[in-house]
């Protein structure tokens, strides 16, 4: 993971799927600063095929993480650690969260469910 700065708030990003991994409560600061998207440098295709990788371990503390989906876009999966509380987004996946808009509303009905 290589560390990211944005904002005085630091982020690990893999170096190389180019996911985001937010420690507790980062993505909530960095959602509502202007220009954070920035730091999702990686490719949104690379992103969506990760979507079906399952078994995916916390890179802080080793749990097993949990399968999410954002809840105002369903379209958004990602793995979040019940012991750390951390986050991780696959490449793309933040800008898309920071640039929320009627297209979401389109893509909540089309989007399938994660099992």
């Amino acid at each position: 993971m290589a560390r990211v700065v944005h904002e005085q708030i630091e982020i690990d990003r893999c170096e190389g799927c180019q996911g985001i991994w937010f420690d507790l409560l980062e993505m909530d600061r960095l959602r509502t600063v202007e220009g954070a998207e920035a730091i999702d440098t990686g490719d949104p295709s690379i992103g969506r095929n990760l979507n079906e990788e399952d078994r995916i371990d916390c890179p802080v503390c080793g749990t097993r993480m949990i399968r999410m989906v954002d809840a105002a876009q369903p379209h958004i999966w990602y793995e979040a650690c019940s012991s750390c509380h951390g986050v991780f987004l696959d490449a793309g996946e933040f800008t898309d969260i920071k640039k929320r808009d009627v297209f979401d509303l389109f893509r909540g009905w089309m989007a399938k469910a994660r099992r």
